[in-house]
């Protein structure tokens, strides 16, 4: 026990944490999108759910790190270019939020159809659950990776990943009513998920995009946007008084 609380340890802890945080942001984004399509009393469940089977995939690929080294081996050649089990994930979970978030977008900006209006139903919990399994695989296997590039100790991962998971868990709740309250941040959210997308096609295909300049630009989109919710909410209190 005294070897794991090393200064080197106790470092990496803190790091891990904080880019295991950083890393879930989009998962959670991307749960809470989907949770909003249940009947209110459900939502809060799926997220709970959603976030533990996040949780319970990152831990379980930690013990798997043997099959995980696997996925980067070649599996076949196309056009020159070797491709592996690691860029089949990321291609398929790319194309997957791609074409999720451009249906979610068109939904959003063209309406429901007429046809449909007065009858929608909510979705079933068992197929958003589903939905937010299989993309917990993609951002999972990217966490696991920087997770295994930046610390030695199995345990300090493992705590690392429970922590982020317990931060995002509290962080859920306030972060999908606020998307919920203010849909301009849900079409900034959505634009996340498709940017996010790109990316992982683009990795999937031998192209790397450094995820700073992902990360950079959402950043500097969120606070622009949070500028303009707060020259808004200034213009409506003047226009009022």
């Amino acid at each position: 026990m005294t070897e794991l609380l090393t200064t080197e340890n106790l470092i990496a802890l803190v790091t891990l944490t904080g880019l295991e945080i950083v890393l879930g942001i989009d998962n959670v984004v991307f749960i809470a999108i989907l949770a909003a399509k249940l009947p209110a009393a459900q939502q809060a469940k799926a997220r709970t759910i959603g976030l533990m089977l996040a949780m319970i995939t990152r831990i379980a690929l930690l013990f798997a790190i043997g099959w995980i080294a696997r996925l980067t081996s070649e599996l076949f050649s196309v056009v020159g270019h070797g491709v592996s089990g690691r860029d089949l994930i990321m291609l398929l979970g790319g194309l997957f939020l791609i074409g999720k978030a451009t249906y979610e977008i068109h939904h959003k900006l063209e309406g429901p159809d007429p046809k449909e209006a007065g009858r929608a139903v909510p979705a079933a919990f068992g197929a958003v659950i589903f939905q937010i399994v299989m993309i917990d695989i993609v951002f999972s296997l990217d966490s696991v990776i920087t997770a295994v590039g930046m610390a030695r100790s199995i345990v300090v991962m493992v705590v690392a990943v429970v922590a982020a998971v317990g931060i995002m868990l509290a962080a859920a709740g306030p972060i999908s009513s606020f998307v919920e309250r203010h849909p301009t941040m849900k079409m900034l959210a959505l634009s996340f998920l498709l940017l996010i997308g790109v990316m992982l096609v683009a990795d999937g295909c031998g192209q790397h995009i450094p995820k700073g300049y992902i990360y950079f630009a959402m950043a500097f989109s969120l606070v622009v946007e949070l500028l303009n919710l707060r020259v808004r909410r200034v213009y409506d209190r003047t226009a009022r008084g």
